[in-house]
């Protein structure tokens, strides 16, 4: 194939259609006409040799071909941007949307300060905070546009994302302070009442089950949320004990609550902050990725 017969500007038409999936939403999107954006369609289509967009119920879908398009299409734009390499834009001028996943566990701690900051030193920058539901689910977010920065515990993150270490969490047990198991707690005592478990996408068992199954132990879950905002509720108001982190009972200030150490050996945690590696150059990106760090940090 000849790229020289390839109009770029076609490739950045191509994005927003696979993105809006809406002919009339992509030409307000990239500032073309209508007409002119059907025609862009039928050049992708001709130069692909796959229709890309079908009429299906409800809208128009995208074939398989276009679904596997979509992200090495933006990391192409992404990169012939930073190959032109324009010029810094002065924070204060940005007006950008960030999307940023994160549990409610930082974000609860920081998202006022994040907003404060972000006033004084870029305040067009907006930040969207989106729920967490796993590490495999932030990835794919960032693989396919949907979110810029993902606050999350990572492992074996291939080499197109950047992913650092924020801080090591541990856990630490917590009950209401009148609590039966509360005197003279033990291992006995810990496995007698039933337990909370936090997770955003709802499962039951977790590490530490498989753990006290290979030491021949079991617990009773009693009740499964997704947040630990409703953690300290639940303890207030009933015998269930909660093994949470650390930073989970600062921020809630642990009023009430009777804290104390796991009895068996529990291993903690890192919590990362990743990106996609088309996003290095993005200066909003980066400042509020900094900002994060920083405040979560700091907690």
């Amino acid at each position: 194939m000849n790229l020289r017969s390839i109009d770029l500007n076609l490739l950045v038409v191509l994005d927003a259609l696979l993105d809006e999936r809406h002919v009339t939403r992509a030409a307000v999107r990239v500032g073309l006409s209508q007409p002119a954006t059907s025609s862009a369609l039928e050049r992708c289509r001709h130069l692909f040799h796959d229709q890309l967009l079908e009429r299906g119920a409800g809208g128009m879908r995208l074939t398989p071909r276009a679904e596997s398009l979509r992200e090495p299409l933006k990391t192409l734009l992404a990169g012939t941007l930073s190959l032109i390499d324009p010029p810094a834009i002065d924070l204060s001028e940005i007006e950008q949307t960030v999307r940023v996943i994160m549990a409610d566990t930082p974000s609860f701690g920081i998202v006022s300060q994040i907003y404060a900051q972000l006033m004084r030193t870029a305040p067009g920058i907006r930040v969207v905070i989106q729920p967490w539901h796993g590490a495999d689910a932030a990835l794919e977010a960032l693989a396919k546009g949907h979110a810029d920065l993902a606050v999350s515990v990572f492992s074996g993150i291939d080499e197109n994302f950047h992913c650092h270490e924020i801080l090591f969490e541990t856990y630490a047990l917590a009950m209401r302070r009148d609590h039966p198991a509360a005197k003279g707690f033990d291992l006995e005592q810990w496995l007698a009442y039933p337990h909370v478990v936090v997770s955003g996408r709802g499962e039951v068992r977790t590490p530490l089950d498989d753990a006290l199954g290979r030491m021949g132990l079991a617990r009773r879950v009693g009740i499964v949320v997704p947040n630990f905002l409703m953690v300290r509720p639940l303890l207030l108001a009933s015998d269930l004990i909660a093994m949470v982190p650390r930073r989970a009972l600062s921020m809630e200030g642990g009023h009430g609550l009777a804290v104390f150490e796991p009895p068996i050996p529990v291993t903690g945690f890192p919590l990362n902050m990743a990106w996609h590696i088309r996003r290095d150059q993005d200066q909003a990106v980066r400042h509020v990725a900094d900002l994060v760090e920083a405040l979560v940090k700091a907690l």
